[in-house]
């Protein structure tokens, strides 16, 4: 499953990202935020308009404005 696709509230760990699929600025960026493999997320919330972005990831105690086309490239699993 990946991580735009996971319902809210629910825990999940990062088990793989596809880096080629972002440019590498946006993969440096997300590493810095702690986005990548073993980080484990909960989705808050998703955006209201159309194309439901950004979705709002909880990572450890902060919250996280991420795009959909970025949350693609993440394989997560569910925690329980």
């Amino acid at each position: 499953m990946t991580l735009d696709t996971l319902p809210p509230r629910t825990r999940a760990q990062i088990v793989a990202v596809d880096w080629s699929l972002l440019a590498p600025e946006e993969g440096k960026r997300l590493r810095a935020l702690g986005l990548d493999e073993g980080a484990e997320i909960t989705i808050a919330h998703r955006g209201i308009f159309a194309g439901r972005d950004p979705i709002a990831l909880s990572v450890g105690r902060m919250t996280i404005a991420l795009r959909r086309t970025h949350a693609r490239a993440m394989t997560v699993k569910e925690i329980s």
